[in-house]
């Protein structure tokens, strides 16, 4: 996983495909991030292995690696982006590294109603910052969740963004924002620095 001047691989293959990424290299250089890097984003916010969860806008599907490795063969994700071959290269990668996972693949825009059980959890990993109206976006999402359930958020710590992530949210943002929609408690997790934006950081809220 590549993070070209703090946007990562898994950002730009939903967002707009291998030339961006192309010309984000030329542009800004690149840092490195691997598994290990994103399952540490992860770690505090899963408090067991197991359970129903889902990954929105999953990309080519980084942190969904980092969800099975987290949640083992006793969990369930439901990994979902319009991209399909996004959906395919996360799949070939899944089998190859955990086969025992339990992945339910699903080509379609997280920003629509889907049909999903009740989950224990949702990622959103530098997905929601290309959202506009984010507060119709956690209404929908806090419908899915069980009570209690989880939405851990993988974000850039700024709220000015750019044509590439237009709508990015600071951590102190997300606090208000998560409560204005209903979640009862907010926790910041781990940070890691950015090129791009100085940051990224992620955090947990409670459906």
């Amino acid at each position: 996983m590549v993070e070209i001047g703090g946007l990562m691989v898994h950002d730009v293959v939903t967002f707009g495909g291998l030339l961006f990424v192309l010309r984000q290299l030329c542009y800004c250089g690149s840092m490195v991030m691997n598994h290990e890097d994103h399952v540490r984003l992860l770690r505090k916010g899963i408090a067991e292995t197991g359970g129903i969860w889902a990954d929105f806008g999953s990309g080519a599907g980084a942190f969904t690696l980092a969800l099975a490795d987290l949640l083992g063969t006793e969990g369930s994700i439901y990994s979902v982006d319009k991209e399909r071959g996004a959906l395919r290269e996360q799949e070939r990668a899944m089998r190859a590294r955990f086969p025992g996972a339990r992945v339910d693949y699903i080509n379609a825009d997280f920003m629509q109603r889907l049909t999903l059980p009740p989950l224990d959890g949702v990622v959103m990993a530098n997905s929601l910052h290309f959202v506009r109206n984010k507060d119709a976006m956690l209404q929908l999402v806090r419908s899915y969740l069980k009570p209690g359930g989880r939405l851990l958020i993988v974000e850039y710590n700024a709220d000015r963004g750019n044509m590439w992530v237009p709508y990015p949210f600071s951590y102190r943002s997300w606090e208000m924002l998560a409560r204005k929609n209903g979640f009862d408690h907010t926790q910041l997790l781990t940070t890691v620095p950015s090129r791009f934006f100085g940051e990224i950081y992620s955090a947990v809220s409670f459906g």
